[in-house]
């Protein structure tokens, strides 16, 4: 099946704006343009690709063809490394990316490679490789070390996790010291629905799996700022925290009982040469920031 890439960009443009009018002002073309390549092209694919609403989301297989498009974007800009003359779109790269790596060290990777546009997605370090998976993004930080297929996985490091609080809260809540019985009604910070780091440091070090009463709060930086106002206790980043562990703002719930991530870059193979650069980057960053 033969595509063009103008009704391509249209259906990326939408997908990346959420709106026709903005996916038009982005290409400088009218809105009715926008819509007539989307109607063109979901009339070649023989779906529907993009479901209409506030803001536009993609279907699979929407998502799967704009993807498609980042990846020629991608492979033009590689090429045109080695031939100066050509005048490739700026490739830009959709990359699945842990919340916490995005707020210690994955942006200092990216700055690397300032000639790359970035469109971040942000997921669980267990679910990130699902991404892969679908086709929807050229790499991934993720949990997972098997190399997912069509792909090549490099071992990173372990993002270091510090189970922790402020003191008033420590004194409040576990005033006889972190045990078992105490913890079960203790607060604590979740990320999100997905995020199983609280559940397993309190396996390991506990012996116990509770669910305690929780706030739910999607912000690396924000776990940080509830733990130092006394919200509740949470995994927290070395990274993040270690200023406030020196000044004592924040202490360890138990000391030296860290919480070690293993992550990996995984990366599309067909892509490899196109991606080197920020791979290289992603490597050296986290080599010298990881623990």
């Amino acid at each position: 099946m033969t595509l063009d890439y103008a009704h391509l960009a249209a259906l990326a443009a939408i997908l990346r704006t959420g709106s026709f009018e903005a996916a038009a002002q982005e290409l400088g073309v009218t809105q009715s343009a926008v819509s007539q390549r989307l109607k063109v092209l979901e009339e070649r694919v023989g779906m529907p690709l993009v479901l209409r609403g506030t803001p536009c989301q993609g279907t699979e297989t929407g998502r799967r063809l704009a993807a498609h498009l980042d990846q020629v974007g991608m492979l033009e800009s590689a090429l045109s490394r080695d031939l100066a003359k050509l005048s490739p779109r700026t490739a830009r790269l959709r990359i699945a990316v842990t919340a916490d790596s995005l707020a210690t060290w994955f942006l200092k990777a990216a700055a690397q490679v300032p000639d790359l546009l970035f469109d971040l997605v942000v997921d669980d370090q267990d679910f990130s490789a699902d991404w892969l998976r679908r086709g929807e993004v050229v790499a991934a930080v993720t949990a997972h070390e098997a190399p997912i297929a069509g792909c090549d996985s490099t071992a990173l490091g372990p993002l270091r996790y510090v189970p922790s609080a402020s003191p008033a809260y420590m004194a409040k809540h576990f005033p006889n010291g972190v045990t078992a019985e105490a913890i079960a009604h203790a607060p604590l910070l979740i990320f999100d629905a997905k995020d199983r780091l609280q559940q397993n440091w309190m396996a390991q070090n506990l012996g116990v799996t509770p669910t305690p009463p929780s706030h739910r709060l999607p912000s690396s930086t924000g776990f940080v700022e509830a733990c130092l106002l006394g919200l509740g206790w949470g995994m927290n980043p070395e990274p993040l925290v270690r200023p406030h562990l020196t000044t004592g703002a924040l202490v360890p719930l138990i000391p030296d009982t860290t919480y070690d991530t293993p992550l990996y870059w995984q990366s599309s193979r067909l892509l490899a040469p196109a991606l080197t650069p920020l791979t290289k980057a992603v490597r050296q960053v986290a080599h010298d920031h990881l623990s």
